[in-house]
């Protein structure tokens, strides 16, 4: 899986746990939470963290394994919320996702030559 994707997937997993009420279990994640943020770190060392501020989202990281920060920022504008990222190593990407019902329409590219666009269902999965 290239990175950008996998960005864009943990956005969408950190999107999740934000709105969950109940911590990730430890084995997983230990995660802090506030009333506008969210910050965990996982059992390899990479973290994690959501912050809210109006319709816009920031999302930052640490990936031990590529030993690299990374920034993510996503703004919703109803049901159409676009985002753009920049990792330490110069890769950048940009895309968005689109909600339609239960359903979610996903694009986005990246500076190092991933492009996907796949659709998301709460029934079906990805």
């Amino acid at each position: 899986m290239r990175n950008a994707l996998k960005y864009l997937l943990l956005s969408l997993l950190l999107l999740v746990a934000e709105a969950a009420t109940a911590q990730m279990p430890s084995t997983l994640a230990t995660c802090t939470r506030s009333a506008n943020l969210l910050a965990c770190v996982d059992a390899e060392g990479n973290a994690y963290s959501v912050a809210t501020l109006g319709n816009t989202l920031y999302l930052r990281g640490f990936e031990v394994a590529g030993k690299r920060y990374w920034a993510q920022t996503n703004s919703r504008y109803g049901q159409l919320t676009f985002f753009t990222g920049l990792a330490s190593d110069g890769e950048a990407w940009v895309g968005y996702n689109q909600r339609i019902g239960w359903t979610t329409r996903n694009r986005f590219s990246s500076s190092g030559g991933s492009s996907a666009q796949f659709t998301c269902s709460r029934i079906t999965g990805c």
